[in-house]
């Protein structure tokens, strides 16, 4: 299944979850993602199944002043 993770397109196997995408970006804590524009909760990213064609942003904070 295609999905899009940070503008990127990448192929996920069905029944992804969240979980995979960001474990396939091999991101690192501290970290926010959201699904379609929707944050979601870091204590449902192995429940967030995804579907094809969604767009996930995996978006690290930036510190500095």
């Amino acid at each position: 299944m295609n999905v899009i993770i940070n503008q990127t397109r990448h192929t996920l196997p069905e029944g992804a979850t969240l979980a995979d995408a960001i474990e396939l970006l091999q991101a690192r804590a501290p970290f926010a993602a959201a699904v379609n524009l929707q944050f979601v909760p870091h204590t449902r990213y192995s429940q967030t199944r995804l579907q094809r064609d969604d767009r996930i942003d995996i978006i690290a904070p930036v510190t500095g002043g």
